[in-house]
């Protein structure tokens, strides 16, 4: 009989949850439209449990044209009426709206610094920063890195990017390790983050 790997505690055996953890949560991302999907869900997120999200994820990815950051930047009075009676998402009249600003400032941002991935990775020096918890009451809600990305991206403009957003966002899109130790996950990230600082020396 094969044991189950040791995990996290957070998923329990919420199945979208699990493969979440195991296949997305803390793996650096650089993808542009990848980072704008966490963006966007962990916006939505706000006030929620992460399950209800990920729940509706399809949803967001059909009602958003999957989370293609020109096609959002462009949606009109209409398009934001639509989303605002669509069930598939969380139907915030402010988070909606404000999705679309950020889209449009997303893109400013994105041509400035020649990918949104190389601005937004500056708040970590270019590299997943690796934690070392062993229980889930060690994990912050906020951090000194998450409150100025908080601060810049108010300073920009962004609506929805408090620092405790910011900080879920950096968990997401592996900007932090915060498996715990002794999860199966932790070592291999850990490698792959020691793998990108050495790439940045």
């Amino acid at each position: 009989m094969i044991e189950a790997p040791v995990r996290c505690g957070w998923p329990g055996d919420n199945e979208l949850m699990v493969r979440y953890h195991d296949e997305e949560w803390g793996v650096p991302v650089t993808d542009d439209r990848k980072i704008f999907e966490f963006m966007i869900l962990d916006a939505f997120q706000a006030g929620l449990s992460w399950s209800i999200v990920l729940n509706k994820r399809i949803g967001f990815a059909q009602a958003f044209d999957n989370f293609d950051s020109e096609k959002i930047a462009l949606y009109d009075e209409n398009k934001i009426q639509e989303l605002i009676l669509d069930p598939s998402i969380i139907r915030n009249k402010l988070k909606i709206r404000s999705t679309v600003r950020n889209a449009q400032l997303f893109l400013e941002i994105q041509s400035k610094y020649d990918g949104f991935h190389h601005y937004i990775w500056q708040f970590t020096g270019g590299k997943p920063l690796v934690n070392q918890f062993s229980v889930m009451s060690e994990i912050p809600a906020k951090t000194d890195e998450s409150d100025l990305m908080s601060n810049d991206l108010k300073k920009a403009g962004f609506k929805f990017v408090g620092s405790t957003i910011c900080y879920a966002f950096m968990q997401a899109a592996g900007m932090v390790n915060d498996h715990m130790v002794d999860c199966f996950r932790y070592e291999p990230l850990k490698q792959l983050a020691l793998q990108m600082g050495s790439d940045k020396q």
